[in-house]
């Protein structure tokens, strides 16, 4: 899932996977971190395909 959201001087993506949506917010769990997000911030959103994996190398 990807969530665009507004900050103070523009906008940021949270691309993760959706792990609490609430009322107020939703919690976006990243590869640093666990990203909460007010809804009221939230400006889009869509799911996406999982990355491909990766091939391993030839020998």
């Amino acid at each position: 899932m990807v969530v665009r959201y507004r900050l103070e001087h523009g906008f940021t993506d949270a691309l993760g996977h959706l792990v609490m949506c609430d009322g107020g917010a939703c919690t976006v769990r990243t590869r640093q971190a666990d990203v909460v997000i007010r809804l009221a911030d939230v400006v889009a959103a869509k799911e996406v395909p999982p990355a491909p994996q990766r091939r391993r190398p030839a020998q």
